[in-house]
């Protein structure tokens, strides 16, 4: 494993493309790297028990998953997978939090600031906006009051010895279904259009520089709506930071006391929910577990894998290849140069959907060069195929843009 830096101090990690990279960062790769209110109404009822679903869901080894699809339509589950497993919630927990604000009075009531702060929390997972709600509406108290208002059975707040730490929230997929089935089927109109439109307009790059459009975004064709969770990462590609996700310090290890309902609150979390397809057809929560040291990257790869394993009706899946990648810092650029403008930077080591390649500049990291690019229709950019993990420059198979 060879350690460079750029003229600007990104720090580049080379493996060979298939087995191990050798040589040192030419100049060329340095411009690669970055830089009257509505009145709400009680959940809905549930429906009789589903049979159980039969599951497609392909967990990575080494993951611990809590699995929900429930298709709208038929009224059923297509997936169930430790649905009534808890997880610590991270960001998703926000959902509560939102609805609790608007509980009993719809988004024209709110003030001008809290309206801002929800838009934040909900496109761009903004932490420090649910911190403000959190600590002015009685902490675990919105939580007990959400839990009774939706139902809840597998949600509690957090635990007494972290107290202030929303992300910290038990939260099962399950229950998370139950969430979003009030959303869409039970919320008055002008809740329901408010929360689902800020879920739909959710940010690539999050407030806190992670690239959230994993999971449910990164596996279907809109229409859909997300909120995405992560906790106990360093960095999440789109920007560089060192801050976690969660409302918890960096390297926390802290557990909950043993017992029936215990959470894990060291390993690495990542959780992506919303609903999905036309008509919000089918809602879909993935919660998971990582092991320690888990990148961003593998991470955000796995859940996708997961996540497009799914029986997921009404989905729209995106055409192109999947192909890992290697390198942190990595830009995706507006067109095939490095002189061109950066869309965003990708996670270390995260696996990226290739639509089409195409010729553009030559790019050299001694000994190797490459003036193929491309085409990632995610992210509505290219980046150069020296960092695709295959030994050819041109992929075989894809198509030429």
């Amino acid at each position: 494993m060879t350690l460079s830096s750029t003229h600007d101090g990104t720090v580049v990690r080379f493996a060979r493309r298939g087995a191990v990279r050798a040589g040192v960062l030419a100049a060329a790769l340095a411009a690669l790297v970055c830089t009257t209110a509505p009145t709400a109404t009680a959940a809905p009822t549930e429906s009789p028990l589903s049979p159980p679903a039969s599951v497609r869901a392909d967990v990575p080894a080494g993951v611990t998953a809590g699995v929900a699809v429930f298709d709208r339509h038929t009224g059923t589950f297509t997936e169930q997978l430790n649905t009534a497993g808890q997880f610590r919630s991270a960001s998703v927990v926000k959902l509560l939090i939102a609805l609790d604000v608007l509980w009993n009075r719809g988004p024209d009531a709110l003030p001008a600031a809290d309206r801002s702060r929800i838009d934040s929390m909900l496109r761009g997972s903004d932490d420090a906006a649910a911190s403000t709600f959190w600590a002015n509406n009685g902490s675990g108290a919105i939580v007990d009051r959400m839990v009774t208002r939706l139902g809840l059975t597998d949600t509690a707040r957090p635990p007494s010895t972290h107290p202030g730490y929303w992300g910290y929230t038990a939260l099962s997929a399950r229950d998370t279904v139950k969430i979003y089935r009030y959303l869409l089927d039970s919320a008055p109109a002008a809740i329901r259009d408010y929360v689902l439109g800020n879920l739909r307009q959710s940010t690539r790059c999050a407030t806190d520089g992670y690239d959230q459009h994993f999971g449910i975004a990164g596996s279907f064709n809109r229409p859909w709506a997300v909120k995405q969770g992560w906790s106990g990462f360093s960095s999440g590609g789109c920007t560089a930071t060192t801050a976690t996700a969660a409302n918890e310090p960096a390297g926390t290890v802290a557990r909950t006391p043993a017992g029936a309902e215990a959470v894990d609150l060291a390993r690495p979390a990542l959780h992506t929910t919303g609903v999905v397809g036309a008509g919000d057809r089918s809602i879909v929560a993935v919660f998971t577990l990582h092991p320690g040291g888990t990148s961003y990257g593998k991470a955000y790869t796995d859940v996708g894998r997961l996540t497009r394993s799914l029986n997921v009706p009404g989905a729209s899946r995106p055409a192109g290849t999947w192909i890992g990648t290697w390198g942190s810092g990595v830009r995706v650029r507006t067109q095939a140069t490095t002189a061109s403008g950066a869309v965003t930077t990708l996670p270390a080591g995260v696996e990226v959907l290739v639509g089409c390649q195409k010729r553009g500049q030559q790019v050299s990291v001694p000994p190797y060069t490459n003036d193929w690019w491309a085409h990632l229709p995610q992210y509505g950019g290219y980046m150069s195929n020296i960092y695709l993990s295959v030994p050819e420059n041109q992929v075989p198979g894809v198509p030429v843009c």
